[in-house]
């Protein structure tokens, strides 16, 4: 009885992956359109509550149909959790962390007023659409572009130290400059000059008045426009020496990691056959 039942487990988990997992099946490809159908109609109630003279008249419906949406991705995100074979580590990937996000705001609703507005980031999880659509070159794309950020993670920290630094620095300058008579009434202050005016934003509700102060703001804005091209450069260079091996987007029965080669009989990331 017992070999029964966990042959009749490991089917019916089988079944449900291909479907919730797997794009390149008919069931599946069906699946994920309605997920993303209801993903958006969700998005939508949830802007529309926000709308005071559409919530004055609509609440009690737009509340309605948010619960039955957040119930709907719930069942869906346990389903997702039991026909994994690693139920873990789909729970901590990207869209495993989305999906669990997608519907904590809701539920927090209950404790905190207003957090449940911020269930419109499951507009995230439309990203499977380009599964759905087979555009396999953007998935392609997409992760030779994380894996490019990922190479020069180290570069754009020191990178993110050293204007963390200048800022600093700038910002004391401009306050002993300029001093509180001018807006400048802390080095924390004056800091986030630093920052506005360096990333060339310039909002404009603090600016220097003194001629040395001015002088020194136009030098920060300069510089931002150099320093701003310098991230980019990091990330075009790793660019550059990604490989350009074909993927497909067949997900791993174990751990639903994607991203495997087109002729790929085994899982890249835990070995087992796909």
């Amino acid at each position: 009885m017992n070999t029964i039942k966990n042959n009749s487990n490991r089917n019916l988990r089988k079944v449900l992956f291909e479907v919730i997992f797997e794009a390149d099946t008919p069931a599946g490809k069906l699946y994920d359109v309605a997920l993303i159908v209801c993903i958006l109609l969700s998005v939508i109630v949830v802007m529309l509550d926000s709308v005071a003279s559409i919530r004055t008249n609509h609440h009690s419906m737009l509340l309605a149909f948010e619960w039955i949406f957040t119930i709907l991705f719930t069942i869906e995100y346990i389903l997702r959790l039991f026909c994994v074979g690693k139920p873990v580590r789909y729970a901590i990937s990207f869209f495993g962390i989305i999906d669990l996000l997608a519907i904590l705001p809701t539920y927090m609703s209950l404790f905190i007023v207003g957090t449940r507005y911020l269930s419109v980031i499951r507009i995230l999880r439309v990203l499977r659409i380009f599964r759905v659509l087979k555009l396999g070159h953007h998935v392609k794309e997409a992760a030779v572009l994380k894996n490019a950020l990922y190479a020069s993670r180290r570069k754009i920290l020191v990178f993110l130290f050293a204007v963390l630094t200048l800022v600093v620095i700038i910002g004391s300058l401009m306050y002993v400059i300029e001093k509180a008579d001018n807006g400048f009434t802390s080095i924390p202050k004056s800091i986030y000059w630093a920052i506005v005016t360096l990333t060339t934003v310039g909002y404009g509700d603090i600016s220097p008045v003194t001629e040395l102060g001015q002088f020194l703001a136009a030098i920060v804005m300069i510089m931002g426009y150099s320093i701003i091209a310098i991230p980019t450069g990091i990330v075009t260079a790793e660019l550059t020496l990604s490989g350009k091996d074909k993927q497909n987007t067949q997900a791993c029965p174990n751990c639903s990691a994607e991203g495997h080669d087109n002729d790929a009989m085994y899982c890249k990331f835990c070995g087992t056959k796909l």
